[in-house]
């Protein structure tokens, strides 16, 4: 009779999600999963998200990361406009995108952060990411058409279990021009609603399911030639984000947040 298997740790785990375990280590693994269904349906879905991630962002597969992206750039921002209490979200960010030695060492030398501060890390990091890939692309942007607004509406509140609709950024001269589905880390359904002016500049509103507990007031942040607004209110949370001024930014939040939910 063979030895009951011992608990894997959470980094080699990863290891095997990504791929990058040697063959021995591998196999005590899949033994250690077909004797843990809960454990390997959760690594299946890390699995099936990780792909989906690599297949929608292939064709930027051999071009350098932007800037702004960069895991290193967005902490060292975040420490700067922010109190060292803002430390704990940056490692966050790191363990939340599996990095490994790094953020096991963050998380065991930082206090462990709240959770408002780890759901509009998450947020921010994904309207950047969503923000920076989509908004450029002058032909699929989005994947229904602002000419289908009324089934746009449905089809997103009916992924994400709540009701979502797009903003009116009309009196600001944005129009909509259509929106798309999003998935966050964890492999759940997140909105994306994007906007366009008379000269071509663009912005995206994302909208994330949250816990229904959370609440965070409007909160505003940059990166580079992006200025954003976040926050957190019944049960989603919002992140704006595109290339005009604060001032006009925090008007647009503003009005979004006493209209929407």
């Amino acid at each position: 009779m063979s030895e009951p298997l011992p608990p894997l740790g959470e980094e080699e785990l990863n290891g095997y999600v990504d791929g990058q375990l040697p063959p021995d280590r591998r196999a005590a693994i899949e033994l250690y999963l077909a004797a843990h269904p809960d454990v390997a349906r959760r690594i299946a879905t890390d699995i099936a998200h990780r792909q989906a991630l690599r297949a929608a962002f292939f064709a930027h597969s051999t071009e350098p990361l932007p800037p702004e992206l960069n895991l290193s750039r967005l902490v060292e921002e975040r420490l700067r406009r922010q109190s060292h209490w803002w430390w704990q979200v940056a490692a966050a960010i790191v363990l939340s995108l599996g990095v490994g030695g790094a953020g096991g060492w963050l998380l065991h030398t930082q206090p462990t952060p709240d959770r408002s501060s780890l759901a509009m890390a998450a947020l921010e990091h994904q309207a950047l990411a969503s923000h920076a890939v989509y908004s450029p692309d002058r032909r699929h942007p989005i994947e229904v058409t602002a000419a289908e607004r009324d089934h746009l509406t449905q089809w997103l509140s009916n992924r994400l279990n709540r009701a979502v609709s797009p903003a009116d950024l009309s009196d600001f001269g944005y129009r909509l021009i259509g929106g798309r589905l999003l998935a966050t880390e964890q492999g759940n359904p997140a909105a994306l609603f994007m906007y366009e002016d008379a000269n071509g500049h663009r912005m995206s509103l994302v909208m994330r399911p949250m816990a229904a507990d959370l609440r965070v007031p409007v909160a505003q942040w940059d990166r580079n030639d992006v200025n954003a607004c976040s926050w957190i209110d019944k049960g989603l949370g919002y992140a704006l984000l595109g290339p005009i001024p604060n001032a006009e930014l925090d008007r647009m939040a503003r009005q979004i947040s006493g209209k929407q939910g």
